[in-house]
Formats: structure tokens, sequence, C-alpha cells
């Protein structure tokens, strides 16, 4: 989620940590280089000795891509020696009887044809399933969230509450959710296959289905839907994951925004607090007007059907999504699989807030590789745990379960029901590490380790200051942290063997973002890191064939430069060198790269451009004050979201 989007919809109130920790500087990032197998580096560096010489990323780097320099602009921007083509933008036909796009005349039928708004989650899926074919296959790509006043001529951020019409708020429904749809390459050129067999659109009126230990609970009924099982649906949807099996996890990432009314009338108010809700701004796509189950007052129960992690098969247009409650509620960021060496599925989460937490879960069973129906259930049974970092470069997983520990039922944890409706609770009662707003996870599948995005953390009180208890700790060792980090989590068993549901891993600070130069930023890059390839916010990531860690950022600091994507590498000499890729219009983040098994197609998923004014980097309030009307620049006409792909003229792999 855009960190401006964040800000406003979720603010996170102070709250007591269940452990206090000292400052582990010394004994713990100081011990731990991010640069291994280098001399010691201090914070500020930009240079370093390299066999009597300084060296250059050229010298130490697997990228030979001309790095970018850093710009402010209206327009994307890409290396030399690649193409940039447009696949798909807000309201492009999916099916053949779509309808042409027109911002004046959208409406929820038009909408439920056309591919969505603010795409975040991307994933290329090969076709046929099982292939490693790399020009025909499925787009799995996830819709955030919408801006009306920037989707609806003649609308702005004061007014567009009590301006738009039923036909509007019915279109913003049906905008965000997923797109499944089939792409090809032809003659040099990927194109939508509109008449695809699998095509599809998810929305906020999608039938789905509640599975797993909180399914019929009492506080997940409605007047609609007196089992608790049914839910029509799916809200915020931001990152997300493969199973094994070639099903999308896509998490929902905040549900606050959009319902309406007095939530102090909601039962279980200790619930509602720790969920984050700010009554002034809730219904922001006038859902409650059309749709009285979007009202607190209406369905109180309705909001908490929502947070969940959903699973959707992208090879059955017919099969309902499944909400799978045993993987927790919080705001789901994504859902990362691996797969443990006993065959048992393991699932790595983030919850995208300041002071949250890492979570995994561990199926019961495990998968089975050779009959894709046997696994139509296996996310309902399972642990589900999170983690707690020590400053000794070890970290263990902590069960979530009913019963255990202080998960008892007088602190209102009877049944699993419990701890996965009331998921952030339960957590804070075992002492895990709280995070600096955990976002992207990623497996390497070549050396078994996890990478992790922390975003960034301003409220994180310094070493030394705050009542509650000291905040800084070794897994987010600045306080404030407006920059944010990268972890490496290196479970036992080493890139053969990676135990994923082992109940201890190692950790290290891979990267302490911010800029070298300035020596209050406290950045811990490759030395060798040009001016134009150190980043701050690190939001979701990606491995690509190489096995190249690519990096897209969330909100760049304030020397009035845009988003971008960064790609370095994990091992050798180029350990944590990044460079810049890409370059993303004003205002809008770059999302999820995704590769085609060759390596040499990268798919990127652009959102909200034109979110921010030109002049000043402040929010833009219309389309007329937008900053940018990428990618198709007419006039008076919105920007719009779109998925790109980038590749190599030479039609060698992207990034080589």
């Amino acid at each position: 989620m855009s960190d401006r989007q964040k800000t406003r919809a979720r603010p996170n109130p102070r709250r007591a940590f269940a452990e206090t920790y000292g400052t582990v500087l010394a004994s713990g990032i100081e011990r731990r280089s991010v640069l291994k197998g280098f001399l010691a580096l201090t914070a500020g560096a930009v240079a370093m000795p390299y066999l009597g010489r300084t060296a250059s990323a050229a010298e130490v780097s697997t990228l030979t891509f001309a790095e970018l320099t850093r710009v402010r602009d209206r327009e994307d921007h890409w290396p030399t020696g690649y193409s940039r083509q447009i696949l798909a933008r807000w309201g492009d036909s999916l099916f053949a009887d779509s309808p042409a796009f027109d911002p004046a005349t959208l409406d929820g039928k038009a909408a439920e044809r056309q591919f969505g708004y603010n795409n975040d989650f991307t994933f290329f899926m090969p076709l046929p399933q099982g292939s490693a074919s790399s020009e025909h296959g499925l787009m799995l790509v996830s819709h955030e969230y919408a801006t009306p006043f920037l989707m609806f001529p003649g609308l702005t951020a004061d007014d567009y509450r009590e301006k738009l019409t039923d036909d509007q708020i019915r279109a913003v429904m049906a905008s965000v959710g997923l797109s499944v749809f089939e792409v090809k390459k032809t003659n040099g050129q990927w194109e939508i296959v509109r008449d695809g067999q699998y095509n599809r659109r998810i929305h906020m009126g999608t039938e789905m289905v509640l599975s797993g230990p909180a399914a019929g609970d009492d506080r997940l009924k409605t007047k609609a839907d007196p089992t608790g099982k049914t839910v029509f649906g799916t809200i915020s949807n931001c990152n997300g994951g493969i199973t094994p099996w070639g099903t999308l996890l896509s998490g929902e990432e905040g549900s606050m925004d959009v319902f309406a009314g007095d939530f102090t009338t909601l039962p279980n108010q200790e619930l509602v607090e720790r969920q984050g809700w700010d009554e002034e701004d809730n219904d922001i796509y006038g859902a409650g007007r059309i749709e009285p189950r979007f009202r607190f007052e209406e369905e109180p129960n309705e909001w908490m059907r929502f947070d969940w992690v959903v699973e959707i098969d992208p090879l059955d247009p017919t099969a309902k999504p499944v909400k799978r409650t045993a993987l927790g509620r919080f705001t789901h960021e994504g859902a990362q699989c691996a797969v443990a060496p006993d065959g048992r599925v393991v699932v790595f989460m983030g919850d995208d807030d300041d002071f949250e937490y890492l979570y995994r879960f561990v199926t019961r069973d495990p998968w089975n590789p050779t009959d894709r129906a046997a696994n139509r259930d296996l996310l309902d049974n399972g642990t589900l745990s999170l983690a707690k970092f020590e400053s000794d470069g070890t970290m263990r997983w902590l069960p979530l379960v009913a019963g255990e520990g202080p998960l008892t039922a007088e602190a209102g944890f009877a049944t699993q029901a419990d701890v996965t409706l009331n998921t952030r609770a339960a957590a804070d009662l075992l002492g895990a590490t709280p995070m600096d707003a955990p976002e992207g996870f990623v497996v390497h599948p070549k050396t078994g380790k996890l990478y992790v995005a922390m975003t960034e953390n301003e409220d994180r009180l310094p070493t030394g200051e705050g009542d509650e208890g000291e905040q800084v700790n070794a897994a987010n060792p600045r306080g404030p942290n407006p920059h944010g980090h990268l972890l490496e989590l290196v479970p036992p068993g080493g890139p053969d063997k990676a135990d994923f549901a082992a109940d201890s891993f190692k950790w290290d600070v891979f990267v302490l973002c911010g800029n070298p130069a300035v020596a209050e930023d406290g950045a811990m890059f490759h030395p060798a890191t040009s001016a134009n390839g150190w980043f701050t916010d690190p939001d979701n990531l990606s491995v690509d064939p190489s096995g190249r860690l690519w990096v897209a950022t969330d909100g760049p600091p304030p020397e009035g430069i845009a988003d971008a994507l960064f790609v370095m590498d994990t091992e050798g000499e180029g350990r944590a060198l990044p460079k810049l890729f890409y370059v993303a219009p004003i205002g809008s983040e770059c999302c999820s790269p995704t590769f085609t098994p060759d390596g040499k197609t990268v798919f990127i998923s652009i959102q909200h451009p034109g979110e921010l004014r030109f002049e000043d980097d402040e929010d833009a309030a219309s389309i007329a004050d937008a900053g940018t009307s990428w990618p198709d620049f007419k006039q008076g006409q919105p920007a719009r979201p779109a998925l790109i792909v980038l590749s190599r003229d030479d039609s060698a792999v992207v990034g080589s």
C-alpha cells in the first residue's frame, strides 16, 4: 500500500511492548556486517579499499546494464538497450465483450469486464500449467485500492464523497480486487488474449467462502449469511504469493477504509482499537450508501469478514475464492510460500503497520504434488506463529495456539477461532519482536534464504527515550527509522534442504536503507554503491531466475525523486550492491516485478501515478492537479495505473 494511503488510513496508536530491549547497535549491527567477506564498514562510507584500490560496481556486480540517474518526472524511465511496453491499463478490455474505457460513463458492469485500478501484486504463471513457457501465460494481478477523485472528472478530494453517483460507486467497487487474464507474446509484443478461457475479474461483490477455525463463528455471522461461511467480496488486496499447487494467495491489507458509520457501536472495542480504526477516514468509496452491509450500525459483524488471506484458483474461473482464516486476521501485505523438506507448506506473512509482527503458517500435512485437488483445503490446518529476534543473530518462531502459554481462556483465547479473529492481541501476549512496518517477503530459490522488507517507522523512539521500555531492538536498530531496511533470514539445512518449518532460524541485517553520504541516516550498503543506487522505503521483493534480488520502493526520501526499482546480488562480491533499474512517474510506485522463466522479460505494476502534484509533491486533489496523466498523456483525462513489460533489445536476460 502507498505510504501516504497507509498513514491516512490506519494510524497505529503507541502501545506497551511485551518485552524491552537494551541497545544492541554495538553487539548486533556492528558485529553483523551487511558486507560479509569485506573489511569493517562504518556508516556513511561510500567507497572502500579493494585489493589496494577503490572497487567499482562493474568489478564486483553481476549486473551489466547502465544504471539510471535519479529523476523526478511525469514520465517513466528504463535502461538504455531496453524496450518498455504498456500491456494493460486501468479500464483496458479483458474479455471479448468488454466495453471501451470511458471514465465519464464508467459503471459497475463495465468495470467488472476491465482491468482494475491500482495494480499491486503481479505474477506471471506459464501456460500450460507446469510448463516453462516464456511466451504464453496467465497474469495474476491484484488491485489494492481506488482514489475516486483521481478516476472521475469533476471530483475533488474535498467533495467526492458527496458527489459520487451510484454508478461511480459501483464502478469503484468493481475496479478493486483482482484480475486474471491470459497473455501471449506475438512478433515480439505481448498482448492480452481477450477470449482466454481463464480470464476473470474478482471484486467487492464476488462470492467467497470462509474456511478454517473461524468459519461459522458467531462473530462472522450476518443477516445475509447466518452460517458465517459465505462472504461477498475482497478488499485492499495488496501483495500475495503462489502455492506449490498453483493457486494465488492474496493478502487483504486493511478493510477500515470501506466501512461507514459509528464504529464505537461495535462490540469488543478493544479489538476495534487494536485494528487501528480511524473514524474520520472511513467510507472512502461510498459503499455503505448502496450496500447496507458496509454500515456498522446495519451489520456489526461484516467488518470481521475481511483482512484475511484469500486463496484463488486461477485455473478454474468457476471456483469460489476462499478466505483461509487459519492464517490469521491482520493487515496482510502478502503470503509467500515455501516447502519444508518433509513436504509441509510454509506461508510467510508480514503485518504492514508500525510495531507489528512477522508471521508464519506451517501446514499440518504435506502437500501432494501428484494430485492438485488433494491440496484444496491444506491451508485450513496447521500452526500459526510469529517471530522473536535475538541480538545474537538467532530468531524463534512462537506458536499462536489457543490454550498454550499466555493464550488462555481467561485471556480471551479459549479456541483457535479466538486467536485467528484477534491475532494481533494474541501476538502481543507472546512477546514477539515489534517490527518497522513489515512488507515484502521473498524466498531465494537458490540459497534457501528469506528476505523481508521493513518499509519504515518514524514513530520508533531513539535509544534511551520513551516511558514504555526500549523500542530500538536487534532487528529494528534505528529509532526513528524513516528509511527502512532489509533482513535476511536463514533456516537450517542449507540451500538444498532448507527447513522453513524449523522452530529457529539465523538472521542478519542485509541492508540499512538511506543515503550513505548522510551520516545521520546510518545507511549500510555495499561501499561501491553509487549516488543513484541507494534507496529508502523498500516494499515488494522479487528474485529473478538468475538469483538477483529486486526491490521496489514505496515512499521516496524528501529530495524530490520518484519511487523506483532496484536490483542487486545477494551473494559474492556484489552482495548488497544495488543499481537503479527503473524510475516510475511522479506520484506512483512500481510493484511486484515478476519474470518469465527464461529471465528475458520482467512485468512491473505501476500504481497510483499522479497521486502527487508535480510542482510541490503535495497530495493531488483532482485530475486537474495530478502530477502526471501517464501513460496516455491526454488533456483532462486521468492517469491510468498500468502493467508494463521490459525486455532487452538483444533478447538477453534482463539485468545481465
